[in-house]
């Protein structure tokens, strides 16, 4: 495989939230997918770490670009764990899941 040359556009997530929560119900429907927002947001830091495209990380996935840029955005898609952990070993990393006890109201 080739050396890719990557250059991460990099992205100001806390003003994009600043200037997206002026609009009316963003707060609701981000909060709905909050979770969904998280596990993006590691992925995209992890394929940022790793100096890879989206390219790069199908090709070690064995599967599309299209595929790994429907994992990359939170909303209707929810993949697997398997998908998870192919990802995750694509960037070099290792998937970890955690339960946590939810704080009491």
């Amino acid at each position: 495989m080739a050396e890719l040359k990557y250059t991460p556009v990099r992205h100001n997530h806390a003003q994009f939230l600043a200037n997206a929560s002026e609009r009316k119900g963003f707060a609701e429907a981000y909060e709905s997918l909050e979770l969904e927002y998280q596990v993006v947001n590691q992925l995209l830091k992890a394929r940022t770490r790793a100096g890879l495209t989206q390219d790069a990380v199908a090709e070690r996935m064995g599967t599309t670009k299209s595929a790994v840029s429907r994992l990359e955005a939170a909303g209707k898609h929810a993949p697997s764990l398997t998908t998870l952990k192919r990802y995750a070993k694509a960037v070099g990393c290792e998937l970890q899941i955690k339960l946590v006890r939810q704080k009491a109201t």
